[in-house]
């Protein structure tokens, strides 16, 4: 396959998985047409019993360098219709990964070692990487790689990083059970109303270390109804926290938790709190954000090589790292002129910057090779 029919494919590939996004958990036919094309490059397969996602493998023994995409499409309000829209690149990421392994088999001879294709469900609801850890996927991983497109506000068109440095989140919800009152008798009970307004003041005022970035806000408050006489015992709420460091995001929590039960203690009314979801924060290897920083030198130029990005955004990959410690990883960050932003509805990007970022991809896995069999 030479190079023009190569990047003929990634693009219909791109435009498939484009054209048929899948929400978290539900990537079904994402995870046959990428199995379907593993098993046609003559990869080893291995998929789930129980979750989507499928994991590709080429080679043999140690070492085992792997490359991360994840597979699932954002649900959000399209020119007025809810669907599933790839406004955050997975159908992107998915292609460069797979264009890895176009490339490598076009080049006839598989280094030593093994390389591993990882392709993840569920990123955007956090779960998907501690599914693939659960079932043992990175296990014996030594280098483990990913990929990420950057908005033009971060990175311009052409230019990329060896290194995101992604920030822990956490997203908690809370449910206030009190009792409906009389709008003529607020002596009878409690207003879940004021119950709230007192949890925004109370973390407003959570004062943790400032040289390490970190907010925390509501993002949801639900309480009452129709009936504008009758005061809510009742409400529901989210808050958003986010921390660059994993240690300040358990501080954080730990401090919003306390929030709370002052609150409940005070006004004599229970709230009850769930984590639904979490997010780890980047730790990145020196060694493999040098091979990524090499890769870009040799496809882009060194003018465009960008130092390594702090971003307020969060990844689920960074937990394959936080559980399994002996994993050395990088994400590259890809600068292909993203607007408006990650998550926007109508994100569009330059389509162009896919072949490089195969390439960057491709030179890195190789080049770990290398370093790894000497």
């Amino acid at each position: 396959m030479e190079k023009n029919t190569i990047e003929t494919k990634v693009m219909e590939i791109f435009e498939h998985l484009h054209t048929h996004p899948e929400i978290s958990w539900k990537e079904i036919e994402t995870t046959k047409y990428i199995e379907n094309i593993l098993k046609e490059n003559g990869c080893r397969v291995r998929t789930f019993t129980d979750c989507t996602g499928v994991i590709g493998e080429i080679g043999n023994g140690k070492p085992v360098v792997a490359i991360r995409a994840d597979l699932d499409a954002l649900w959000q309000e399209v020119n007025g219709e809810f669907q599933a829209n790839h406004s955050c690149g997975h159908d992107s990421h998915m292609t460069m990964v797979l264009g890895v392994l176009l490339s490598i088999k076009e080049m006839g001879e598989i280094p030593n070692g093994t390389i591993r294709f990882i392709f993840q469900p569920a990123e955007e609801k956090g779960t998907g990487a501690l599914k693939m850890i659960e079932e043992n996927v990175v296990d014996d991983v030594d280098y483990l790689y990913g990929v990420h497109l950057r908005p033009v506000q971060e990175v311009e068109n052409g230019m990329a990083t060896p290194a995101l440095l992604h920030g822990a989140a956490r997203h908690i919800t809370g449910v206030i059970q009190g009792e409906d009152t009389h709008g003529a008798r607020p002596h009878l009970g409690v207003n879940a109303i004021e119950v709230g307004t007192e949890l925004v003041q109370k973390l407003n005022h959570i004062h943790i270390d400032p040289l390490i970035p970190h907010s925390v806000k509501f993002t949801k408050f639900l309480a009452g109804g129709e009936s504008s006489n009758i005061i809510p015992g009742n409400a529901s709420f989210s808050i958003d926290m986010r921390a660059q460091t994993n240690e300040m995001i358990e501080k954080l929590t730990t401090s919003v938790q306390e929030a709370v039960q002052s609150v409940s203690d005070y006004y004599h009314v229970p709230i009850n709190l769930s984590i639904e979801s979490m997010m780890a924060s980047a730790i990145v290897d020196p060694q493999a954000q040098e091979f990524m920083a090499e890769s870009i030198t040799k496809v882009l130029g060194k003018e465009n090589l960008v130092d390594p990005l702090i971003t307020t955004g969060s990844e689920d990959f960074h937990f394959y790292t936080l559980k399994k410690n002996h994993i050395k990883a990088s994400v590259l960050g890809l600068g292909c002129d993203l607007k408006p932003g990650l998550h926007h509805p109508n994100m569009s990007f330059d389509h162009k910057m896919l072949i490089p970022g195969v390439e960057i991809l491709t030179n890195t896995v190789l080049k770990t090779l290398e370093h790894l069999t000497k």
